[in-house]
């Protein structure tokens, strides 16, 4: 081939493909063009390693893939039979992509079971991950240094391309926000898009009115605020809609109320979560949200006396085991807490089925609720996506699913059933003498 080829892609990508880099990516919501996009370009890449005579593979990876029909194969496919030049270049089978003059050639792995294959793959050029929300901090340490090829003006590089869950994502942490110059990542949805479909438009004006808590995330490339069938997910959309997440400050007259779950300390321990609340009058007001993993006891009490939640004006109210002896420690939590000059409440052993009771205390007491979106962002996303683990062979619920949601969602069902039993928002919750306010 001579001369030139006018390739269509969204004007946003253009930077990205722009001069060296070991990372490009982009993220966003349904429509964007980005996967079509990363698939041609690929090709691209591709094309012009191998007619230059330099050979290696192009890696497409995802985090899950069962089987080729889970990999990037025939978006592949489609973005090189658009373009005359590359389906000359490709030997398209229904199982792989290699180029006729056998310098490229595309391979496709999972990284949930295959992680460890790539160290054997032979001489990476590309490796792109799409779909990445999922993909651990694990594989990428595995993955990275497999990159290491490089020529003249050339190196191996990794692109990404994911539509955001969570800001707390590994692909998040590592790329959207990075500072560095090699890495090079956009934002991309379907504004963005000179080609967006018209069907897809259609799909688009349907979701906007017909699934609106779900329509940023799908179309504008927003995390999730709510998982479809959370148990808190109409709750919260109608806390939203009535205004009642936003900008809620604390009663400096009123004492305030500490709800934890128990996490434990250590590497492989779960997450110690705090809700700190008010209740006064009819409402719960919650007004910060805390959660750290395998953190002793102290931090815990740091934070909370940072942020002017003492042992004058906070009472902490822990889970039954609150009250059993640390195997490690020797002291119980109430112990540890009242030792750090605070008065605790033990919260009894509801039995048998208590997650869901917390479940359904805190979906009656949540049209009390005031909730500071900034101070409990993090327990927001928490209770948001906290959702029933499904059998789907025999279509039946297990209960709720215990995943990284699960201790921000019992510390919140904790304090829901505190607030019920005592009548939501009890008058028992005693004034303070007022001396000074009391920062959040």
């Amino acid at each position: 081939m001579t001369g030139t080829v006018q390739i269509a892609i969204p004007d946003k990508l253009r930077p990205v493909f722009d001069g060296p880099a070991d990372v490009r990516g982009a993220y966003g919501g349904r429509g964007s063009g980005k996967t079509r996009s990363f698939a041609k370009l690929i090709a691209i890449r591709g094309y012009m390693y191998g007619s230059t005579g330099t050979k290696g593979l192009l890696l497409c990876a995802r985090q899950f893939m069962n089987s080729l029909a889970d990999s990037s194969l025939e978006e592949l496919k489609r973005a090189i039979e658009d373009e005359p030049f590359l389906k000359a270049y490709y030997d398209i089978g229904q199982n792989y992509i290699k180029s006729h003059d056998g310098n490229i050639e595309f391979a496709f792995v999972g990284l949930d079971r295959n992680i460890a294959s790539v160290k054997s793959k032979g001489r990476i050029l590309i490796c792109w991950i799409d779909e990445a929300e999922p993909v651990t901090d694990e594989a990428f340490n595995t993955l990275i240094p497999t990159l290491r090829e490089e020529g003249t003006d050339w190196n191996a590089e990794l692109w990404v391309t994911w539509n955001p869950k969570r800001k707390k994502a590994t692909v998040e942490k590592r790329f959207r926000f990075a500072k560095d110059p090699l890495i090079k990542v956009v934002e991309l949805n379907y504004t963005d898009n000179p080609k967006f479909p018209a069907k897809l438009e259609r799909e688009r004006l349907r979701d906007l009115e017909e699934r609106p808590d779900q329509y940023e995330h799908i179309w504008m490339g927003d995390y999730v605020g709510v998982v479809e069938g959370a148990y808190y997910a109409k709750s919260i959309i109608q806390a939203k809609a009535e205004g009642r997440i936003g900008r809620v400050g604390p009663d400096p007259l009123m004492t305030f109320r500490a709800f934890c779950d128990i996490g434990g300390t250590g590497q492989r321990a779960d997450a110690f979560t705090i809700w700190v609340t008010q209740f006064i009058g009819k409402e719960c007001r919650l007004l910060k949200y805390y959660e750290a993993v395998g953190q002793p006891a102290s931090t815990h009490f740091t934070w909370l006396r940072e942020n002017g939640y003492t042992g004058a004006n906070t009472t902490i109210w822990l889970p039954h085991d609150g009250d059993t002896q640390d195997k490690v420690f020797d002291v119980s939590y109430k112990k540890a807490f009242e030792g750090a000059g605070y008065p605790v409440e033990v919260v009894p052993n509801q039995g048998k089925g208590a997650a869901m009771l917390r479940v359904r205390a805190a979906q009656r007491v949540f049209p009390s609720m005031w909730i500071d979106k900034d101070g409990c962002e993090a327990g927001l996303e928490a209770i948001g996506w906290y959702h029933e683990k499904r059998d789907e062979n025999r279509s039946i619920g297990l209960g709720p699913e215990h995943d990284w949601s699960s201790h921000g969602a019992d510390s919140f069902g904790l304090m829901a059933v505190v607030s019920e039993a005592m009548g939501a928002a009890s008058p028992a919750q005693k004034p303070i003498a007022y001396k000074k306010r009391y920062v959040t």
